[in-house]
């Protein structure tokens, strides 16, 4: 009841085994037909973010404009070309995460910030609400020095904000984007195939202040 070893990093020794072969995804986007493995266009930037199941994260971005292509994966971890069956055992060090293909010239990586930080509760450790694992932690995974820099200065701005409000200790990761293994098909823009479908994701209800002294 007080913990689980989902909730603890399995150490890279202990982690699963992978597979040689890609798990199986869909070709394109279900919203857009953007096929789902396209290059970076040029001009347009990367971010990749993990704040609970990723079903209800997906949505949250492909619905904010200057966002091109989302997808939803694993990453962080050990284990390669997981599956989703892999992740849930808590025993490949993956989180489930959020790619995202953004115009910084119609949206800056400040705003995707925001709304990482007000779409979910990043106190909460190995877990997001009822969600509890590994695969459920908090994390911004950066793909420049830049990226990071901002991170960390919007993570401090908002856990000032967070204690004000009366919440604990901010839990977040902060770390270089590792490998992105896609998930399985059926996980992609599983909310919009599935409008009623499970969203465990849910905001403290505090406002980030990005941009904006403490």
């Amino acid at each position: 009841m007080f913990g689980t070893k989902k909730e603890t990093m399995v150490k890279e020794d202990r982690a699963l085994a992978g597979q040689e072969a890609p798990v199986p995804t869909a070709d394109v986007h279900f919203l857009s037909g953007i096929p789902l493995n396209s290059d970076v266009p040029e001009g347009m930037e990367e971010a990749m973010f993990g704040m609970g199941c990723f079903w209800g994260v997906e949505r949250i971005f492909w619905q904010v404009e200057g966002v091109y292509l989302t997808m939803v994966g694993y990453s962080g971890g050990f284990t390669e070309n997981c599956t989703y069956e892999q992740v849930c055992t808590g025993k490949t060090g993956h989180n489930e995460v959020v790619r995202i293909i953004f115009d910084p010239k119609k949206i800056s990586y400040e705003t995707l910030l925001q709304h990482f930080w007000e779409g979910h509760n990043p106190t909460q450790g190995m877990r997001q609400g009822n969600d509890r694992g590994t695969q459920y932690r908090s994390g911004i995974y950066t793909f420049n020095d830049t990226q990071a820099e901002k991170a960390e200065a919007s993570m401090a701005v908002y856990a000032h904000r967070l204690r004000r409000n009366g919440h604990g200790a901010i839990t977040t990761e902060i770390l270089p984007a590792n490998t992105f293994y896609f998930a399985e098909g059926y996980h992609q823009q599983y909310l919009e195939k599935n409008p009623s479908g499970y969203c465990g994701i849910g905001g403290t209800g505090v406002t980030c202040p990005i941009g904006v002294a403490v």
